[in-house]
């Protein structure tokens, strides 16, 4: 394969987490669809991307915190959805009927279904491009063990629920 200067299609060439991200104030709340890496076991630290124009980088900047829920498989539509959706007038959490809980430490809220949702506080955050890139301590988590968390690959949307051995 020839690569042209600007490398098209190559981030698709990397398998990523499928994260629900959610941030929220006592005023707004978004969703988005993200994907994170993980830099830390021991602290729990994670990395996270969010396009400068999006509410949820808005609400990032005005809280410092957010949720990173790990899409199940049963998630997969909303994902694409969340995927698709932008903009500061609709609400996505009426328009996709996303059902939430409130979380125990930050004021983003949990979606329910999600294979783990994963409570965070920025730590500190850099520009790139036309993204603020976040990194970010865990401060509480659980995890759904009766769900399969999915991951994507070129474009698709893949169920981890087989160990290859």
């Amino acid at each position: 394969m020839v690569w042209t200067k600007k490398f098209p299609g190559v981030s698709h060439m990397l398998p990523c987490s499928v994260v629900l991200l959610t941030a929220g104030s006592k005023e707004k709340k978004d969703a988005m669809t993200a994907t994170c890496m993980f830099i830390s076991e021991d602290p729990p630290l994670f990395v996270v991307s969010i396009a400068k124009h999006l509410l949820s980088h808005d609400l990032i900047e005005q809280t410092g915190e957010f949720v990173l829920n790990v899409a199940s498989r049963d998630q997969v539509k909303l994902a694409r959805q969340l995927g698709a959706s932008h903009g500061t007038k609709v609400d996505k959490f009426k328009k996709f009927g996303i059902v939430t809980e409130d979380a125990s430490v930050v004021s983003a809220p949990l979606v329910k279904g999600a294979a783990a949702n994963i409570e965070c506080r920025a730590l500190t955050s850099f520009p790139a491009s036309n993204y603020v890139v976040y990194l970010a301590e865990v401060v509480a988590f659980k995890v759904d063990d009766k769900t399969v968390p999915v991951a994507w690959y070129m474009d698709k949307y893949y169920a981890l629920e087989k160990e290859v051995k």
